[in-house]
């Protein structure tokens, strides 16, 4: 348990560091990059490791076939979501962090169907941190403006993306022992 929760710190810290530290950011003029990068890929090594070697504690609710479709719908969202960020879609101007809500419906959708220790540790973390990353971004950067219309080829090409990206994503799943469809 105690990876998982160095894992779940580092990625916080590794991605807060540019907001809380400013000055700190200014001064390394790009040298810190790398520096992140490996913090991040640590962070991830780690909560993964942690995670496979945690056992659930106790369980606050006992997850159910209803919570799993719902954790499914709110999964579909989540990679959308992604997509929207990374193509600019037409809800890219409607919502100001996409790729954030994506985390976010992410951690949500994960706790449903894990409502154990480490789960709460793994995915209440990283929904903190989403929440806290996205009140620092809005105290210090103006909203960023609208994206034009996009056609409809675009959006087609993001929802078809985006559910065969999750269908990898299952697939992992599955293949790690976890079904998110069966029991």
């Amino acid at each position: 348990m105690a990876l998982l929760i160095l894992g779940v710190l580092m990625w916080s810290l590794a991605h807060l560091a540019k907001r809380l530290f400013p000055g700190f950011r200014r001064a390394m003029k790009g040298a810190e990059r790398p520096m992140v990068t490996a913090l991040v890929l640590l962070s991830l090594v780690l909560m993964f490791v942690g995670w496979r070697g945690s056992d659930p504690v106790f369980y606050l609710w006992t997850p159910n076939a209803a919570l799993k479709g719902i954790n499914n719908l709110l999964m579909i969202f989540a990679v959308y979501l992604f997509a929207v960020s990374g193509m600019k879609l037409w809800l890219s101007g409607k919502i100001r962090h996409p790729q954030l809500t994506g985390v976010k419906t992410w951690a949500l959708a994960h706790l449903l169907v894990n409502p154990t220790l480490p789960g709460i540790i793994l995915f209440g973390g990283l929904l903190a941190w989403a929440v806290l990353e996205v009140i620092l971004i809005n105290k210090q950067s103006k909203p960023a403006m609208p994206h034009p219309q996009v056609n409809i080829g675009k959006e087609i090409g993001g929802i078809v993306g985006t559910l065969v990206l999750y269908g990898v994503i299952a697939w992992i799943h599955i293949w790690f022992g976890y079904n998110p469809f069966g029991a």
